[in-house]
């Protein structure tokens, strides 16, 4: 991975993470407690970004006791707010992709690059992150 900006969790990223018995979870949490150090975070490298679709998605609710360990990684929601919307509605017309992934090409158009995907739907990411023209390293789960 090439030293990303920001990292952005897709849905199985996210219930591999939050839970233990996933077959996935090592290897996810390995990636994300790379970029959740603390040296990464206080300089302001590495922001790690969830767009809320997918929280919804992969049943993350961060207020279930279950979501401790994982809201300890100060995973930052990205909402799908009214621009978040139009931006995820253009791109999902554009390539007939999922509301979910067209909400990840959202985070994508709005936040700093080069970005790390952490998804196991790398062929929709990768022709969401070439239509907007973004760096981005996609991570297949």
């Amino acid at each position: 991975m090439r030293h990303p900006r920001t990292v952005v969790l897709d849905s199985e990223a996210i219930q591999a993470l939050t839970d233990p018995a996933h077959r996935k979870h090592r290897r996810v949490l390995a990636v994300v407690e790379v970029a959740a150090s603390r040296n990464l975070r206080r300089a302001g490298a590495v922001r790690l970004v969830v767009p809320t679709s997918v929280r919804v998605e992969a049943g993350w609710n961060r207020r279930e006791p279950d979501a401790a360990a994982a809201n300890r990684l100060r995973v930052d929601d990205f909402a799908l707010d009214t621009p978040a919307a139009d931006d995820a509605a253009a791109i999902r017309s554009a390539l007939g992709v999922s509301v979910v992934d067209a909400h990840l090409g959202a985070v994508l158009g709005a936040t700093p690059g080069p970005h790390a995907v952490l998804t196991s739907d790398p062929e929709d990411l990768r022709r969401i992150a070439s239509h907007l023209g973004t760096r981005s390293t996609i991570l297949t789960v």
